[in-house]
């Protein structure tokens, strides 16, 4: 799939950590996609819907996947994920779940409220590389996402 730009990964994870591995995973992956961050479930919302802080846009623009943790302060990931996909402007970006949780009614429920996949967090700096990979190859090169939204 060729796209004008690389499609935003908007990732929502209030740990400092996990976001600088994960970048660093993905320009390891050789993934060109720009990685933006939100740091809570108010935050990820106010990002979606142009409000507070972001009322005048922001420079990543609208994400084309977004990494959702589940445990975030303020509003959680279960908590986001459910009025994300109950929004009609919001529900057609995709969301992976992408979590240090390996509880099975995480994963049940997040599929019960809409979420396209759900990824538990590997250990180690070398697996982050091979999920960042499988990741870009899957989202950005063999599905076909909505161009939708305020962007298009």
């Amino acid at each position: 799939m060729k796209t004008e730009k690389p499609i935003v990964i908007l990732m929502a994870d209030d740990d400092d950590d996990d976001f600088l591995l994960t970048e660093k995973a993905l320009k390891k992956s050789k993934l060109l996609n720009k990685l933006c961050r939100v740091r809570d479930g108010e935050e990820l919302l106010d990002y979606l819907k142009e409000r507070g802080d972001y009322a005048a846009g922001t420079s990543c623009g609208r994400p084309g996947v977004i990494l959702l943790d589940l445990n975030m302060p303020r509003k959680d990931g279960r908590e986001a994920l459910k009025e994300i996909k109950s929004d009609p402007d919001l529900k057609d970006i995709p969301v992976v779940v992408f979590t240090t949780s390996k509880a099975e009614e995480d994963v049940y429920k997040t599929y019960q409220l809409g979420v396209n996949s759900f990824i538990t967090k590997p250990v180690t700096f070398d697996n982050l590389i091979e999920v960042m990979q499988a990741l870009g190859k899957y989202w950005f090169e063999i599905v076909e996402l909505p161009k939708g939204g305020h962007d298009s």
